[in-house]
């Protein structure tokens, strides 16, 4: 019998694999319990359902990836988008929605669309990511000082100075500073481990030395906060949606969010398998496999009305740098959540909120990444990534997810639309006698730079409009073409323009015979002129 992965027994270093688990076990331990606060209004969803979404991730698609180093489980991508379902719909209604963005995964890596869902912009997937961030930043800002954060993100940004003040000062005799102060140095060991850590020491990971640090610090102190909820009893928390909820399944706007949560968490899960094929040597992923396994991890979580999850690059990357070699490891890690979770939920329950919240914070900050800014803004390309990136944050951040998404990849869809459909427009003449040449192809795409040009052109004036070198012209921007000639011509203007030809290479239906057209045209046109030659 093979070992996981399909590696032979005997080719595996189970004490590599054991150790890298553990890596893996302790840096998903605080994530998942930290995305789950972020996960809902008041506090978030109970941290029992990401450490939910933990094991699954581990144990069932740990079994069945495509992408044996990736590790599943919770992921902050998606807390936006859980947040509204929770808000709109309740908590019950959390796992219907797992459950179908889990089906439509499914069945999409069995139609092969695997790597249609990693053909995305970069631009618009790193703006979701750092719109993303800006939401999980605002409202953790709040829960980092014991505070209640809003729905909205702006309203959260605009009074992160009031809880700033609050973390200072305790002006209402209440232990929000308290709170601050175990926040503040959550972040502060996060940064100094990751900065100055041993060579010996660098696989402990720098978040639950923090959540150590931080948890004995609260519980010595003995600080009057808020701190971490979970039952004795994980079965406790399962939140299997009740009959009544299936009902939702003939809601738009839920089918709405179900479809969203899909396409988000299959961009993420792809991009990431992608991003740790590049961090080793061994067996590539299978894009179309990984994505049946998200499907299927997804069915479980939903069925169990816990988190949905994505593969997540900051467990993975892990795993491969603490020498993982095959999928044992993530099986592993997720043995170790269902054990410690089972066995010491009491030592959960010394964790203060607040410096889980502090772990987003950072997180936030780590997603946004200012860096990011200035690397579209060096990527020139007329700015255009630029200007995608930045429209895609503050859709996100303004309006909600699927919005600034949607907007991010129209703009991305136009931008290609307009690379692919090249229309160049020279312009010669003293105003009085003009020649316009168009070359190339003349799509709606390009319309509002040829309007611009005829438009320039003096009314009254003579016009030549040489379309010798036009390989296609579709219909919005013939309609463009005509409609001008004849206003042109109203105004007393002369246009010179073969309207039978300018039909025929609309009427082509493919580029490749308009161009025929136009070598057999251009052929015609040389023979015509060429002196004739004796005959033999």
């Amino acid at each position: 019998m093979g070992a996981p992965g399909g590696t032979n027994r005997s080719d595996v270093n189970w004490g590599r694999e054991l150790g890298a688990s553990v890596v893996v076990f302790l840096v998903a331990l605080p994530l998942c319990m930290a995305i789950a606060g972020a996960s809902g209004p008041d506090g978030g969803v109970p941290a029992a359902l990401g450490l939910l979404t933990g094991i699954v991730g581990g144990i069932v698609v740990g079994m069945l990836a495509g992408a044996p180093l990736q590790v599943s489980g919770p992921a902050a991508g998606l807390t936006v988008l859980v947040w509204r379902l929770v808000e709109d719909f309740g908590l019950e209604a959390l796992g219907v929605a797992v459950l179908l963005g889990g089906v439509l995964q499914l069945a999409a890596g069995f139609l092969g669309l695997g790597k249609i869902f990693r053909s995305t912009s970069p631009a618009v997937i790193q703006g979701m990511l750092a719109g993303i961030g800006v939401i999980i930043f605002a409202s953790q800002f709040h829960v980092m000082v014991d505070d209640v954060p809003a729905s909205s993100p702006l309203e959260n940004l605009a009074t992160i100075p009031e809880s700033f003040v609050k973390g200072l000062f305790p002006l209402d005799g209440g232990s929000h500073h308290l709170a601050a102060g175990i926040g503040v140095t959550t972040i502060v060991v996060i940064v100094a481990w990751e900065k100055l850590r041993p060579k010996k020491l660098e696989m402990i990971p720098g978040a639950l030395l923090a959540i150590v640090v931080a948890t004995l610090g609260a519980y010595l102190l003995e600080f009057d906060i808020h701190l971490v909820s979970v039952p004795s009893d994980l079965t406790e928390s399962l939140n299997t949606p009740p009959s009544s909820e299936w009902a939702l399944l003939t809601n738009p706007t839920f089918l709405v969010d179900a479809v969203a949560l899909a396409i988000i968490a299959s961009a993420e899960s792809l991009l990431s398998a992608a991003a740790v094929d590049k961090m080793h040597d061994g067996e590539r992923a299978d894009y179309d496999k990984e994505l049946r396994a998200q499907g299927l991890g997804n069915m479980v979580c939903g069925f169990l009305g816990a988190l949905p999850m994505t593969g997540v690059i900051v467990r993975s990357s892990a795993n491969v740098h603490a020498g993982a070699k095959t999928r044992l490891s993530a099986i592993l890690h997720g043995v170790w959540l269902l054990i410690f979770v089972a066995a010491a939920p009491f030592i959960l329950e010394m964790i203060p909120k607040s410096a889980l919240a502090a772990i987003l914070v950072y997180t936030g900050y780590k997603l946004f990444d200012p860096k990011r800014l200035i690397h579209f803004w060096k990527l020139g390309t007329g700015r255009g990534e630029f200007f995608t990136y930045v429209a895609t944050v503050v859709a996100i951040v303004v309006t909600d997810l699927l919005t600034g998404v949607a907007l991010g990849l129209g703009i991305a869809l136009i931008r290609l639309l307009t690379r692919i459909s090249p229309l160049e427009l020279e312009v010669d003449g003293d105003g009085q006698d003009t020649t316009i040449r168009l070359a190339g192809i003349a799509s709606f795409v390009r319309m509002p730079a040829l309007d611009e040009t005829l438009r320039s052109v003096r009314p009254g004036s003579k016009v030549h409009i040489d379309i010798s070198h036009l390989r296609y012209v579709d219909p919005g921007a013939l309609d463009l073409i005509e409609q001008w000639r004849e206003e042109h011509l109203a105004t007393g203007g002369e246009v010179d323009l073969d309207l039978e030809a300018l039909h025929e290479i609309h009427d082509s239906m493919h580029l490749g015979h308009a161009g025929d057209q136009k070598k057999a045209g251009e052929a015609k046109v040389a023979a015509a002129s060429s002196p004739e030659q004796p005959a033999r």
